[in-house]
Formats: structure tokens, sequence, C-alpha cells
């Protein structure tokens, strides 16, 4: 398994082809943020390999995921009369949030700036965004948190799911389209997020707790605006985008099946998370959220990554992915009655299995497109030649 080869030899020669093709029209991305990461990315010096940036930034989100479940493992923080997460995290919080997501940008600008584009930024670019859907998300729920004034932890996995749809949809659009059609709502929602960490460190968790217009509380405009910029935006220029490629005959693959092919197994995985939750006897969600949330982002973010190669390499979508079936093993034991005292104890396990199978898939990938491109992953240096 070590030596394992995620890459076949058709994908390979896929990325070999590969040229990279975007569309950014969002106003906020093109009139504000990429003025300003123009400007921060001279700050780098040029031996600085672009996929460190990729990953520094990654892994300030992980950071802000587990400061937050040290001050607020089980989201009852933001709740009157409970001790409150202290001022100065969220301070923390909002500054790593905003320069996670400006070094995010700016990496594909370093990979210009030091000639040093190739198939394998843009994969890990978009592999750890894939991930980084949930740690983002989970950590501004305790904002709210789950008291009388928040929202219930099954709404937040229902927004979770808003959220890792909408991003998959991307990626759907460019396995049809061969063109990525970078979404407006990423940027919106990456400055507003830390627009509200810095706020509340200053105003508190208290101020969430009033209406901000009639009976309309803030958890509401969370919820709306989460809601809303998927049903008014990401899905219709989605569709929109789709349809012109229909029109101008440029569709990659002609068949219905083919076409919603990468939707099967995300779907099933939002299928079979839910008959969990609703089957659970130890209510499950309710009793452990942060790693239930944990368990289904990162199981998404390996099926989206198998996605984002398919893509890459103009290859066909698999339909399942392998991590379906443990976790549909588990649900079965639980929901069946054999074991449920230890249903929490599956749940860790299961985790622990889609986390080391998901970390393992993206060494083994990179690695794989690391020596076939004769790169290094981390550093502009040539691997030597012996």
């Amino acid at each position: 398994m070590a030596g394992h080869e995620y890459v076949s030899a058709e994908q390979l020669a896929g990325f070999d082809k590969y040229k990279y093709s975007a569309v950014d029209n969002n106003p906020l991305s093109l009139y504000v943020m990429h003025p300003f990461w123009n400007t921060v990315v001279k700050i780098f010096p040029t031996w600085l390999a672009p996929n460190l940036i990729t990953f520094s930034g990654f892994l300030l989100l992980v950071f802000n995921f587990f400061l937050m479940a040290y001050f607020d493992p089980d989201f009852y923080a933001s709740a009157p009369d409970q001790e409150h997460v202290p001022n100065g995290v969220w301070v923390v919080v909002g500054l790593l949030n905003f320069m996670a997501y400006t070094l995010d940008g700016v990496d594909g600008k370093q990979a210009r700036r030091t000639q040093s584009s190739t198939p394998l930024g843009e994969l890990f670019d978009h592999g750890l965004d894939s991930w980084a859907c949930m740690f983002f998300v989970v950590t501004v729920y305790s904002t709210f948190g789950r008291g009388p004034n928040g929202v219930s932890v099954f709404v937040l996995y229902l927004l979770l799911w808003v959220v890792l749809f909408s991003f998959i949809l991307s990626h759907w659009e460019k396995y049809n389209t061969g063109i990525l059609f970078l979404p407006w709502g990423y940027d919106i929602s990456q400055v507003t997020i830390s627009i509200v960490y810095i706020v509340t460190s200053i105003v508190g968790v208290e101020a969430w707790y009033n209406p901000f217009l009639f009976s309309f509380l803030y958890r509401d405009l969370f919820v709306a605006m989460i809601i809303g910029c998927a049903l008014t935006v990401t899905i219709p220029m989605s569709l929109l985008n789709y349809y012109k490629a229909y029109k101008s005959k440029t569709l990659k693959h002609h068949s219905f099946y083919e076409a919603m092919l990468p939707f099967l197994s995300p779907v099933l995985l939002f299928v079979l998370c839910t008959i969990w939750i609703f089957h659970s006897p130890s209510d499950i969600l309710e009793a452990h959220p942060r790693l239930f949330y944990f368990m289904v982002g990162t199981a998404f973010a390996n099926i989206s990554c198998r996605l984002i190669v398919c893509q890459m390499s103009s290859t066909r979508c698999q339909p399942l992915n392998a991590l379906l079936l443990p976790l549909a093993l588990v649900i079965l034991v639980v929901i069946s009655g054999f074991l449920p005292q230890h249903e929490t104890f599956l749940l860790y396990l299961l985790t622990c299995f889609v986390t080391l199978a998901h970390i393992h898939y993206g060494v083994g990938v990179v690695s794989q497109l690391s020596k076939h491109f004769n790169i290094r992953t981390f550093s502009l240096r040539k691997p030597s030649s012996d």
C-alpha cells in the first residue's frame, strides 16, 4: 500500500497535455483583491515555492479549527451564561483567516512570477481548498454556536453541505466544459468571515443575540447568506456556463449520465451520513458534532480531489469513491443495533481511517506527480539527476 500509485498512466499522459483555463469575473476579486495580491506577492522572495505558500495558508485554517475546538469544543461557548471565547482569540482567528485567504490568492501569482507553474501546483491548491471548506465553515459556526441564539448542529450540517456542493459544482463545470469558473461566493465569504471575527472581538458574541432587522437575528442572516448565495449566484451561474458550452458544442461529455457522474459519490456521502444522523442510537451529531463534520469534510475532500485529477487529466470520473464502503459498513453496524454502545468509538475509528486514507492519497498523488514532472513539491530547485 505504501508504494501504491494512485495516478494511472492514462492520467499522467493527460496531465502532460493539460493547459490551465479559468475565468474570474467577480468584481470584488478583480478590482479589490487582485490588486492587493499583486502588491503582497512582491514581498515574497523569488526562491519561495508557490506550493509552500499554498500549504502554509491551509495550515492556518487547520490551526484556527483546532484553536476554536479548544475554546469551544461543543459549540456552546457563544450561548448566554457560558464561558465565551476570549476576545483575543477572535482577533487571532480573524487575522489568520484573512492571511490564509491572502496566501491562497498569491500562490498562483508567485508561480507565474517565478515561472514555476505546473499542473501539480493547481491540483495541490484546489485539493487543499476542497478540505479547507470544512475547516472554515465549522470554525465560523462558533460565532453563533448552537445555543438559544444560534443554529442547531443539524442546520449547520446542512449549511456545510451547501458550501461543499458549491465547491464541487465549480469542478463539475470544469469536468464538462474544460474551464474553471471561479465562484463569486468564495471571495465574498472569506472577506465577510474575517470581518465577522474581528467585529466579534470588539463587540463580543452578545452583540449577535440582538435582532438586526425587525425580529430577524444575525443567525438568520448567516443562514440566509449561505443559502442565498448558492441559490442566486452559484447554481444559476454554473447552469448558465454549462448551457453556453452546450450551445457552442464544446461540452466534453455529451451523455447525461457521464455529465452527472461527478455528483454520484458526493450525493451518496450526503445520503449515508444523513441516514446515520436520523437513525443514530446515541444521537451522534448532537453528541459529537465537530468530529462528525470533520469526518464528512474529509471524505468529501477525497471525493473532490479524485474528481480534480480526472478533470485535469481529461479522464473519466470514478463512479464510486472507495471511502464510501467503510462508511456504509459502520452505518450498517450502528443502525442494525449490533454495537449501539460503541457508536462513538466507531465514529472515532472511521474518522481516523478516512483521514489517514485521504492523507495517504494526497501524499501519494503529489509524490507521483512531482516525480513525473521532475520537480520538488516545496522547493524551486530541481531534483538531482542521480
